[in-house]
């Protein structure tokens, strides 16, 4: 079988996926194309959730060159949507809103308990998928997702489940931990929850828990990173590291992170030289 959702084949690989964060907007997603990443997560926590801007951030981002080229239907860069309800809100339809406009997967931010998880991953299935998960929680409108995909809608059913739950599902369920009570409850929801395509380190905000705001490096920073990478081992689940650079993704690799978020740069060489000619520098 062909695999839509390139972040999973990468996965299933045993390959670095490369991604990064962008606006869920058109300009946003134009500027993505031909810049080589294998993941987008359109940022919805800490911009405004619009579904309409998404819509045709998930349209710009298809290149018809791109299309036309290709070996089948998986776009060069898969979407994912990040949705702005932290996991205590329980708030099953932003996911919802978010597959049904075609996205590949959801990251659902502030992951603390085993409820909350369960929650996360019944939202983005439907009610009668495989019952070794948790329960199908997701309303039924395939249409424009399955347009998206490029797929019939019967075929749009057989592969909209969450991976590795279902071995042929193409949706990712991404959980971030970013407390510390996260960190202490990983392991029991890792054990009872099944469907979990993979964790992100949300050290951002674990930083400012810890009163370390952004010291990423910090010891004590260092120490529950790795019990994140610890405890996902152990299950066999991928760790997402949400701050790559230039300067720690060596580190980065060595460490075990398998999805690698980088911020894209934008420069601007002939401003630059301008300014150093013209004494402005």
């Amino acid at each position: 079988m062909t695999r839509l959702n390139g972040i999973i084949d990468g996965l299933e690989r045993g390959t670095p996926v490369f991604g990064t964060f962008a606006a869920p907007e058109a300009t946003a997603a134009i500027g993505l194309r031909d810049t080589g990443y294998d993941a987008v997560l359109f940022e919805a926590e800490h911009k405004p959730w619009d579904p309409p801007q998404l819509r045709d951030a998930l349209q710009y981002l298809l290149d018809r060159r791109e299309v036309h080229t290709a070996e089948g239907l998986a776009p060069a860069t898969a979407p994912l949507v990040r949705v702005p309800p932290n996991g205590a809100e329980l708030s099953q339809w932003h996911a919802k809103q978010a597959l049904d406009l075609g996205a590949y997967g959801v990251v659902w931010p502030h992951v603390d308990t085993v409820e909350e998880a369960r929650n996360a991953v019944a939202a983005c299935r439907y009610p009668g998928q495989d019952d070794r998960g948790p329960a199908g929680l997701r309303g039924d409108s395939p249409a424009w997702a399955a347009r998206y995909w490029g797929v019939q809608t019967a075929e749009y059913y057989r592969r909209a489940d969450v991976w590795p739950l279902a071995p042929d599902g193409e949706l990712l369920v991404g959980l971030m931990i970013e407390s510390v009570r996260a960190v202490r409850n990983l392991d029991a929801i890792l054990s009872e929850v099944a469907g979990v395509g993979f964790v992100m380190i949300g050290e951002g905000d674990l930083t400012q828990e810890l009163d370390l705001p952004r010291q990423y490096e910090h010891p004590t920073v260092l120490e529950y990173k790795r019990q994140v990478l610890d405890t996902c081992a152990a299950h066999r689940v991928p760790v997402a590291h949400p701050h790559v650079t230039a300067g720690n993704v060596d580190r980065v690799v060595d460490d075990g992170y398998r999805l690698l978020f980088t911020a894209p740069v934008v420069s601007h060489p002939g401003l630059d030289r301008g300014r150093e000619i013209t004494g402005r520098s």
